[in-house]
C-alpha cells in the first residue's frame, strides 16, 4: 500500500499517535535468515542516512508518507491473516519514538517482530529479530555517487553512519544479524574490523554465522553483477551469504 505526502529529514511527530508510514504491504521476507518467510511489512518514512544506493528512495531522498495512528496500523496488519511475522523497515525506523510502541503492541497480538535497522539508533523495545545493517565506507553519497549531483550529504553520513555504543547494545540486547550490503571485495577489510569491534565492545560473542554478507543491487541487472563476488566472499570467511529474494523475484517494484 504506497503512500505518498512530503516528509522532512527530521520529522516532528508532536502529539500523533502515528506513524509516518511510507508502505504496507504483505510479501516475503527478502534477505537474512529468515528469507523466504511470509511477513507484513511496516516501512517508516525518514532516515538518518543517505546511501547513495538506497533502494527504499521515497524513505530517505526523497520520503514520503501518510501518517497512520497505531490502531489503522494493527488492523492493516490483522488484515492478512496468513502471516505472524511483521517486519519494521524503513528509511530509519528506530529515529520514530512510536515505533516502540507499535512494537509492544506487536508483542501483545503475539506476532513474531524483525527490524530492520542501520544500528546507529538504540531503543528498548520487544525486537525478536534485531536485522542490523551498519554502512560501509563504499555506501557513503560522495558528489560522484550522490542521486541529486550534489554531495550535500556526504559529510553527514560519514559522521553517522556507525555507532559502536548503539551497535554493541542491540547485539546484548536481542537476537540479532549482522548484515552488510556489499558492492566489491575492497568492503571485507572494513568488515573484518569492524565486527571485530563489535565483538570487543560487548559481552556477547559474534560467531561468523551472525554475520551476513548481501550483495548490492537494487535490480536484477546490478544483483546479477555483484551476486557471484559476494557469494564466494562469503564462503572465503565463514560467514553466512544472503539472497534479496525480493529483487529477483520482483525486481524493483514498490510493494514487495
Amino acid at each position: 500500500m504506497p503512500v505518498n505526502a512530503d516528509a522532512s529529514d527530521s520529522m516532528n511527530e508532536g502529539d500523533q499517535d502515528g506513524l509516518p508510514i511510507n508502505e504496507l504491504f504483505y510479501s516475503l521476507q527478502g534477505e537474512g535468515r529468515l528469507a523466504g518467510v511470509p511477513s507484513v511489512f511496516v516501512r517508516t518514512s525518514g532516515c538518518n542516512l543517505r546511501c547513495w544506493f538506497c533502494d527504499s528512495y521515497h524513505t530517505s531522498w526523497e520520503p514520503t508518507h501518510a501518517w497512520m495512528d497505531m490502531d489503522y496500523v494493527l488492523a492493516e496488519i490483522r488484515s492478512h491473516s496468513q502471516a505472524n511475522h511483521v517486519v519494521l523497515t524503513g528509511g530509519e525506523p528506530m529515529m520514530h519514538d512510536r515505533s516502540v510502541a507499535l512494537l509492544e503492541r506487536l508483542e501483545e497480538a503475539g506476532y513474531h517482530t524483525t527490524v530492520e535497522t542501520n544500528g546507529t539508533i538504540y531503543r528498548e523495545a520487544p525486537i525478536d529479530l534485531a536485522s542490523i545493517s551498519p554502512k560501509l565506507a563504499s555506501s557513503t553519497p560522495t558528489p560522484e555517487r550522490d542521486p541529486k549531483g550534489a554531495g550535500a550529504w556526504e559529510e553527514r553520513h560519514e559522521e553517522r553512519r556507525i555507532d559502536i555504543e548503539a551497535l554493541s547494545r542491540m547485539v546484548e540486547a536481542y537476537d540479532f544479524q549482522l548484515k552488510f550490503v556489499v558492492t566489491d571485495s575492497t568492503d571485507m577489510p572494513e568488515i573484518d574490523d569492524l565486527v571485530e569491534r563489535i565483538d570487543d565492545a560487548t559481552n556477547t560473542s559474534i560467531r561468523a554465522t551472525d554475520v551476513l554478507l548481501m550483495p548490492e543491487g537494487a535490480n536484477r541487472d546490478r544483483l546479477e553483477e555483484t551476486r557471484e563476488t559476494v557469494a564466494e566472499l562469503a564462503m572465503e570467511r565463514g560467514y553466512q551469504f544472503t539472497p534479496r529474494l525480493h529483487v529477483t523475484l520482483w525486481n524493483d517494484a514498490p510493494g514487495t
